[in-house]
């Protein structure tokens, strides 16, 4: 790893019907971030699911795009964003970094119980994977997808694992021990974001690879500055082949 420590930044939001407001909000607390800040923002943070505005979010996260790109020239930005392709929409990830996106991959495991299937297509699983960021490791998956176990499998090796969420307050505790369990299971990091509108379960966390969790679900921002070496040292302490 070239880097010893980093600021990992978990967004704990709430998302309105007003685009343009949430994108001001986000851009503030991206501002708000250290320099190269690693930031992951709630699933779907600036639009929400919009249903009945699935274009007006498209031409949004066009706009939205621009700014993003600007606001990472020396920070990691990720959040989930509606995107068009072949006439089908996507809940697509899309991570900005160093003025680029560096990685995108759409929702595989859409949620069965919010209309979701009926509206977005599923992306591929093969883009389920783990990419290099500064010789950083990272792979994500998405809200619904942490549910599924043979996915942890892709995500293994990873340092850092993203999980950009929106996730029901009925269940809080499966989001917590999901979460937690994925940190132990694969001995990384994980950073995951959850939205704060009254019915989503917040619990927005930094987790260390053995289990140390840094949440407050009071917060907009939850951020740390976390020891990379200790994904090594736990690996060398419970050596199972990662």
């Amino acid at each position: 790893m070239i880097s010893k420590s980093i600021n990992l930044v978990a967004l704990q939001l709430k998302t309105t019907n007003k685009f343009e407001k949430n994108l001001k909000r986000l851009v503030k607390h991206i501002k708000d971030t250290t320099k190269k800040s690693f930031i992951l923002a709630p699933e779907l943070y600036l639009t929400g699911y919009s249903y009945d505005r699935l274009e007006e979010a498209v031409e949004f996260t066009k706009i939205a795009k621009k700014k993003l790109l600007k606001l990472s020239k020396n920070k990691t930005i990720s959040l989930t964003l509606t995107t068009k392709k072949n006439n089908q929409y996507f809940n697509t990830l899309h991570i900005f970094h160093n003025n680029k996106i560096v990685h995108t991959q759409s929702k595989n495991k859409l949620f069965v119980m919010n209309d979701e299937r009926k509206y977005f297509t599923k992306g591929n699983e093969e883009d389920i994977k783990i990419i290099e960021i500064d010789g950083l490791k990272i792979a994500s998956i998405i809200c619904f997808e942490l549910r599924y176990i043979e996915l942890w499998k892709k995500l293994q090796g990873a340092d850092i694992i993203l999980v950009p969420s929106m996730w029901g307050k009925a269940r809080k505790d499966n989001f917590e021990t999901l979460t937690k369990a994925l940190a132990v299971a694969n001995q990384c990091f994980v950073l995951a974001t959850n939205s704060a509108n009254e019915n989503m379960a917040k619990s927005s966390a930094i987790i260390s690879p053995f289990g140390d969790v840094v949440m407050n679900d009071t917060k907009k921002m939850i951020s740390s500055n976390v020891n990379l070496r200790e994904i090594k040292k736990m690996r060398r302490y419970l050596n199972i082949g990662i």
